[in-house]
């Protein structure tokens, strides 16, 4: 089964091996991906909105880019790792569809109050609700999906969910930059407790409200039997004995992906960040020309990343690359090596914004690709606990570290706020050569599964 490893478990706990010849999906399943990928790039609407609101919150609160760091990092991340592992445990051995209607309402509901903050701790406090609640998703949304899918579809079901942080990211900037402008202009003193809003807090507010729309869509959705291996007659739970040594048998594979992919979501967090605050700084541009032109640009281009990451594995695959879906991820991370040196020689906007274009494909290509081999690698009844690993490891890395890296070196290296575009270039540059090497090390171990699984 080309590209696909069944993990070796004993035959009374295994809940894989996949099937060769799979149906074809059903419209539910359709349905499902629809949903899930709206949710997710809502979910990225609210966590990367803050993004574009540096301008008036450094203004009303007086802080430092430090500080606001840990509002798009800590604040968000601390509560999301915290709650990783454990909706990642309940993907595994409960009701996935419950898990994520409450997560969403949960979330769409701390983005509403981060509009409501008038302090800068309520608004890290209303920011780490949003994350404890964002942490649902990747666990059972990801667990979910490959219990609705056939496995030749598996990759392209995870790209075209794996689109929602690309078009989320896209959209916060664009209708962030444009609700923040039309805001100032707008006289609510006649609306009962709107009056007294700021154009920041009337964005966190609007940006909150599709998701409670899409918890709605989440009620038609069904909850997929789970996929079983042949000799089984019902799913059986895994104990954590059993999951810890699955990792440790495969750590080759396991602890190199996961250090990897740590490594190059730095990238994938850090230019969203802090290119608007660059663009805006360095050449002047104002938060509505930033907010339209590098939204779309991230909208376009990491969509279309993601797209084409399976077609190429596909390619690859084609022509005996059995290995393509962790081959592709390590290429991409080496191709943001240069990428990410040239923002430092960027000396006009035109130039800054081809360079943040080229990092959001290279940055989007290995995403769905990186999914799949974890999921396809790993037993059915802990690929919820493998993906909030993923998500810790690179919630650490990426939310948490990325946008704190970039800030301390503009804050206490170079020691001027116009300078954050050396800072990015470095911060990114640095972390794309450690994803590739450990990416590297990671393709011989997932070389290894696959020859186990054909032997």
């Amino acid at each position: 089964m080309s590209g696909v490893a069944v993990a070796e478990l004993p035959r009374a706990s295994q809940t894989a091996p996949i099937p060769e010849q799979d149906d074809a999906p059903s419209a539910g399943a359709w349905y499902l991906i629809f949903v899930l990928t709206l949710a997710y790039t809502v979910s990225f609407v609210d966590r990367q909105v803050l993004n574009l609101l540096i301008g008036p919150l450094k203004a009303d609160f007086g802080l430092s880019d430090t500080r606001l760091s840990l509002l798009q990092g800590l604040a968000f991340t601390f509560a999301y790792i915290l709650f990783s592992p454990i909706f990642g445990r309940m993907a595994d051995t409960g009701n996935r569809k419950v898990i994520l209607l409450g997560g969403i309402g949960l979330w769409s509901l701390g983005t509403s109050l981060c509009g409501l903050a008038r302090s800068y701790w309520q608004l890290f406090i209303a920011r780490m609700g949003v994350g404890g609640a964002e942490a649902c998703l990747t666990p059972a949304a990801w667990s979910i999906i490959v219990d609705s899918f056939p496995t030749r579809l598996i990759p392209r079901a995870f790209s075209i969910f794996l689109m929602g942080p690309y078009i989320g990211g896209g959209l916060a900037l664009i209708f962030g930059g444009l609700l923040l402008e039309a805001a100032q202009g707008w006289d609510l003193s006649a609306v009962p407790y709107l009056g007294a809003l700021k154009p920041w807090q009337v964005v966190f507010m609007v940006a909150g409200l599709p998701g409670f729309v899409i918890a709605l869509m989440m009620l038609r959705i069904r909850e997929p039997s789970r996929k079983l291996a042949l000799t089984e007659t019902k799913p059986e739970r895994m104990a954590i004995a059993q999951v810890w040594q699955v990792f440790v048998d495969r750590r080759d594979f396991y602890g190199n992906f996961y250090a990897g992919m740590a490594s190059l979501v730095i990238v994938l967090y850090a230019f969203p960040a802090w290119m608007p605050a660059m663009l805006m700084r360095r050449f002047g541009a104002s938060a509505a020309t930033v907010g339209v032109q590098y939204g779309v640009a991230v909208l376009v281009t990491g969509s279309l990343g993601v797209l084409c990451g399976p077609v190429i594995a596909s390619w690859l695959e084609r022509h005996g690359r059995v290995d393509a879906l962790m081959r592709v991820p390590m290429a991409a991370a080496a191709l943001l090596i240069p990428v990410s040196i040239a923002l430092a020689f960027a000396q006009s906007y035109g130039f800054a914004m081809i360079v943040a274009t080229l990092a959001s494909f290279a940055y989007s290509l290995p995403m769905a690709l990186a999914s799949s081999a974890l999921q396809l690698a790993t037993p059915n009844r802990m690929r919820g606990i493998s993906a909030s690993i993923y998500v810790f490891v690179a919630s650490v890395m990426g939310l948490g570290a990325a946008p704190t890296i970039v800030a301390l070196l503009t804050d206490h290296v170079f020691a001027d706020e116009r300078s954050v575009g050396l800072s990015l270039s470095l911060t990114c540059a640095v972390a794309a050569a450690i994803s590739a090497f450990f990416l590297s090390r990671a393709l011989r171990g997932y070389r290894r599964i696959l020859d186990d699984a054909a032997g």
